[in-house]
């Protein structure tokens, strides 16, 4: 029988759900044009409405599932890694993962195997996450830095545990904290969150979340050992096809956002000095690198068409990733997914895209990994406790604007180094964050006793 929710819980979810619909039917557009350019929208379409295939309903059949929900590629990434640490912890787990998005979907679908079912997630309305949990019947549910409230107070129902990783960023803090009488009952009902840092404990207390529920377990996605690095032989040779020596300088924007890589290729440009009929000698003082070369990784690859009008504006030589043919060029876009952290080993300054023109910032740690020195701009607020800490130990070069970006690359192109300073003790720091993905996953499936809290 379904247990009730607290009163305040239920009053939030019905001023939640008077404003869903409005706020849904407003964004819907952009949603319907995001599927329409990223393609693939058709796959599956009917889970997000609850409804699944025969064949789908028998492999759910007998519950016990654990449910990962995500969003897109990062969460998911983060979920993939939590399902093979849980898989160590439970070795008969079998694993739900939902994501939103055609992009997560498919980087997810390339791990899916005997104990791990990929689904697209339900539409947060209350039919809908009642259908959903029918047929996957999870006996845990855990959600990856977001929360749906009608599929969390609906497990609650259900007397499902559910579990939380969150990322609170100083901006979601404020919001929360705006709305904190509506959402203070809504987490409550969550029965345990895993978060980053020690501080993150008062954080979610004064937002109506009992200490008695909050885990400290580092932060998963900056836990690895190695930052991947596995393709470089593959990408070094593809480089090469474009005229790149194995020895040439290479700018990287990882998860870049509009206006970004604009700037960084008229950056490059003016670094390099000569490129396509191109010529001016050392603007500013700056030394000259004639060997640079360019990728940019923009966050989400349907801007594509948009960044190459850009690139063609300066009369750059383009490479697409997923098209390209031998031919000299001067800048390299990849448009494809789940493959920028092996592309940051080739890199030999990296610039953290959403930092300049957009705001939140990107994962900084994934490049220092690699060993690479970080550049990003003024708007770190989702990585708010790592960057903060770097500053402190002069370990990340954090610019305010465009020309002091410049000046910074240039001055980590012309020293080594200061690049490899720079990137060790960013790394060194980084250090406490081992072992995230297993106290993370102990929490979340309930192992509270393991726990090694901060």
């Amino acid at each position: 029988m379904a247990a009730p929710l607290p009163a305040d819980a239920r009053r939030s979810l019905r001023i939640y759900n008077l404003a869903f619909p409005l706020v849904f039917l407003g964004l819907l557009p952009g949603f319907l044009l995001r599927m329409l350019r990223r393609g693939g929208y058709r796959d599956k379409f009917m889970q997000r409405l609850g409804r699944y295939t025969p064949e789908e309903k028998q492999r759910f059949a007998g519950g016990g599932w654990l449910w990962l929900h995500s969003i897109s590629v990062g969460e998911t990434l983060l979920a993939l890694k939590l399902a093979r640490q849980m898989r160590v912890l439970d070795p008969a787990a079998r694993i739900a993962l939902s994501v939103t998005t055609s992009t997560g979907f498919a980087v997810a679908r390339e791990a899916a195997c005997d104990w791990l079912e990929v689904i697209y997630n339900p539409l947060d309305l209350p039919g809908i996450v009642r259908a959903a949990l029918d047929a996957v019947q999870p006996r845990r549910l855990i959600f990856i830095e977001a929360i749906w409230p009608n599929l969390l107070a609906e497990a609650t129902r259900r007397g499902v545990p559910v579990a939380f990783v969150p990322r609170l960023s100083p901006r979601s803090e404020a919001r929360f904290r705006r709305a904190r009488a509506l959402a203070g009952p809504l987490f409550r009902l969550i029965d345990v969150l895993a978060v980053q840092e020690p501080e993150d404990v008062a954080r979610w207390q004064s937002l109506g979340v009992d200490a008695a529920r909050i885990r400290v377990t580092g932060n998963a996605k900056f836990d690895h050992v190695e930052g991947g690095g596995e393709r470089v032989a593959e990408f070094r040779g593809l480089l090469r096809q474009l005229g790149v020596s194995d020895d040439a300088p290479i700018l990287l924007g990882g998860s870049t956002f509009a206006g970004e890589e604009l700037a960084l290729a008229k950056i490059y440009r003016e670094l390099r000095g000569a490129v396509a009929g191109f010529s001016e000698p050392g603007r500013g003082g700056h030394k000259q690198f004639p060997g640079l070369f360019l990728i940019l990784v923009p966050r989400h690859f349907e801007r594509t068409p948009e960044v190459l009008a850009d690139l063609d504006s300066l009369g750059l030589r383009v490479a697409l990733r997923n098209t390209t043919a031998p031919a000299p060029a001067d800048v390299l876009v990849i448009n494809t997914t789940g493959e920028l952290r092996d592309w940051y080993h080739l890199a030999t300054v990296v610039f953290i895209g959403k930092s300049l023109t957009a705001q939140g910032g990107q994962n900084p740690v994934e490049p220092v990994l690699a060993g690479k020195p970080v550049v990003c701009g003024p708007h770190m607020e989702n990585f708010a406790a790592i960057v903060s800490r770097w500053l402190e130990a002069d370990a990340v070069v954090q610019v305010r604007d465009e020309n002091e970006l410049k000046s910074q690359i240039a001055d980590l192109l012309a020293t080594a180094a200061c690049r490899d300073a720079l990137a060790a003790r960013a790394r060194a720091i980084v250090a406490v964050h081992l072992g995230a993905t297993e106290r993370t996953a102990r929490a979340v499936l309930g192992q509270r006793e393991l726990i090694v809290e901060g």
